[in-house]
């Protein structure tokens, strides 16, 4: 039975602990202020990142991870025994990960690696990542575990309240004006991923309201089925993401285990701090 690496990038938001004890390799995607360069999740966090960011009034730029970054993953998994390796990234829509991960591939031409986009983000990639990681333990082939990830990414969903607009704004994604009266207003926007991007679905009155939308969207995707896998994601608020778990537990029939996590800087610079939202798996 050959031996399967599997590989991803860090807007996985796997925690660390998570992919480790899964055995999988995360390429950091890169938080830029100005010609500073800083590695997503390993240099900076996003308790960090959103001090920063309100010092200064400016928001930092992303960029993917660089191709040697990728062939050094590569590298160190074939050096630890690896035979094949499958690395799955964030959806191409959004990001050149993808590419940097195929052209890191093709510096191996002997190698058997796969490279495959995901066309999503979040723990719902990060789904995807460890159904390939457990079917790679369960010895299946390169095929199957592909096969498997990408069944497993067709049945997840992601729903998130945004605390504000200010970020967007800060981003250009929103005016200024808009985003001013939403705060006024109390608007909650509710983010989804949708068409491999991340997507405004709806906007909400008040933090309640949002997050109540959040668990009726939840629920009605679930519909009649049962909770294959499930986590709960956030910036920054590990106290209201456990709040929110509360609410979540009280509405809908959850696992045991829900996995809370903290969304990556590098996807959080979009989304903005005080993010709570839901990443499902259904079961067939």
């Amino acid at each position: 039975m050959p031996s399967i690496a599997i590989v991803t990038d860090t807007d996985a938001s796997l925690p660390a602990e998570v992919a480790a004890r899964h055995g999988v390799t995360q390429v950091p995607i890169m938080v830029n202020f100005g010609e500073e360069m800083l590695k997503s999740d390993e240099e900076i966090d996003n308790a960090t990142l959103f001090a920063r960011v309100d010092r200064d009034g400016k928001l930092p730029t992303t960029s993917a991870p660089s191709p040697g970054q990728f062939a050094e993953a590569y590298e160190a998994a074939l050096t630890a025994g690896a035979e094949q390796i499958v690395c799955l990234c964030v959806s191409a829509e959004i990001s050149g990960t993808y590419g940097a991960a195929v052209v890191a591939r093709d510096i191996f031409p002997e190698r058997d690696i796969s490279v495959v986009d995901t066309r999503t983000l979040a723990l719902a990639q990060g789904f995807m990542v460890l159904a390939a990681a457990e079917a790679a333990k369960e010895g299946a082939s390169v095929e199957e575990i592909i096969a498997h990830a990408r069944d497993v990414g067709e049945r997840t969903r992601f729903y998130a309240a945004l605390s504000t607009l200010k970020y967007l704004a800060m981003s250009g994604r929103v005016g200024h004006l808009a985003a001013g009266m939403a705060t006024i207003l109390n608007v909650k926007p509710i983010l989804t991923a949708r068409d491999a991007k991340l997507d405004l679905l709806e906007r909400v009155r008040t933090r309640k309201k949002a997050w109540a939308r959040v668990i009726e969207l939840t629920g009605e995707f679930l519909g009649d089925h049962a909770v294959e896998r499930m986590a709960i994601m956030h910036v920054a608020v590990p106290d209201e993401a456990r709040e929110f778990e509360a609410r979540l537990r009280a509405s809908l029939n959850c696992p045991d285990e829900i996995l809370v996590a903290g969304l990556s800087p590098g996807l959080s610079v979009h989304s903005g701090a005080g993010m709570v939202g839901v990443v499902v798996a259904a079961a067939r």
